[in-house]
């Protein structure tokens, strides 16, 4: 699909059909930040782009953004990189959905990513939206667009929800819409003024260490800056720039993870899974289990038990585990 400057890519999901027309409309990066032979070139404003993968070990990615292109990529889920140009770090932590990064013309970025990731790329002309001599061109100067990690941009996270859900529906000039809103956005937004370091590692450490073992009742922020040995303000600020996560949404997002295990590698009803990962109530633990993972806890329980029984009865053969869970959840099932 290009028309208007605007190529989507899409990644099919296990259970969506990847037809010959669908391949045609949404192209899959097939390498870091090269969504295709025509992307960028003078007649487009703007490319879109998408870039997944699976890979659970370290993978290293580089590339250079075009002299007459800003880069803009969007983590459609949390994902654990490592932003660096040359010997320098920009960004090395827990990038969450929603993290906005953008980069400036002529500029060559390295990236190293930890585990499973998924972004939404924009290769977005410079000349055309951000340009020092455009009217209205707003408090964010082009200067100051590079190299800029904004944790959980919420407008930017919504435009991307609203292009990827529309998957192989999503038309040439909804497309071209949605990546020219996101570029005025960027262009026109306050930009950060003051810089905050991340929390140094070896604090981090002990701040995971003891959330590790308390997690289960209830940890106030004082206490957190007093194992970090840090004011409270200062705390939160470092951890939040060295994680992506405020100190409660990494407390939650860590009872959450501990009760995937529970429900995965036991048989304990959802109430007492509840108590104990650290709720009050079974309620509270669904909606928020529900938020942060996308299904409910019964499902997620259902639907990893299939995935890890069908991946025993095929022997690990991929074609063979898609056929075996497609058909095992029905669709009103809560």
């Amino acid at each position: 699909m290009q028309a208007a400057g605007a190529r989507v890519t899409y990644q099919p999901s296990r259970l969506e059909p990847a037809s010959p027309q669908e391949s045609r409309a949404f192209l899959l990066e097939r390498r870091w930040r090269q969504p295709g032979q025509h992307a960028g070139t003078a007649s487009e404003d703007i490319t879109i782009s998408r870039w997944t993968s699976a890979q659970t070990g370290i993978r290293h990615e580089e590339a250079r953004t075009p002299c007459d292109r800003y880069f803009l990529a969007i983590a459609l889920k949390a994902t654990r990189v490592k932003l660096t140009r040359g010997r320098h770090t920009i960004f090395d932590g827990v990038m969450p959905a929603g993290t906005l990064y953008i980069g400036a013309p002529s500029q060559r970025l390295g990236a190293q990513f930890y585990a499973p990731c998924d972004f939404l790329h924009f290769h977005v002309s410079a000349a055309g939206y951000f340009s020092p001599l455009r009217p209205g061109a707003g408090p964010a100067a082009p200067e100051g667009l590079n190299d800029l990690v904004l944790l959980r941009d919420p407008f930017a996270e919504q435009l991307a929800k609203a292009l990827t859900e529309r998957g192989h529906s999503a038309d040439r000039e909804f497309a071209r819409c949605i990546g020219r809103t996101l570029a005025m956005h960027i262009a026109r937004r306050e930009l950060p003024q003051v810089k905050v370091n991340a929390l140094p590692k070896w604090r981090l450490r002990r701040v995971e260490e003891y959330v590790g073992t308390n997690f289960d009742h209830g940890i106030t922020l004082s206490e957190l800056a007093k194992v970090a040995g840090l004011s409270r303000m200062h705390f939160a600020a470092q951890f939040r720039a060295a994680t992506g996560y405020r100190p409660r949404e990494y407390l939650l997002h860590q009872r959450i993870e501990r009760a995937k295990s529970l429900l995965s590698n036991s048989e304990t009803v959802l109430a007492e899974v509840a108590l104990t990962v650290g709720f009050c109530t079974q309620a509270h633990f669904s909606t928020v289990f529900k938020r942060i993972t996308g299904e409910s806890p019964a499902r997620w329980r259902c639907a990893s038990r299939n995935a890890s029984a069908s991946s025993r009865l095929s022997g690990g053969d991929p074609a063979a585990t898609r056929l075996a869970v497609s058909h095992v959840l029905p669709a009103d099932f809560t």
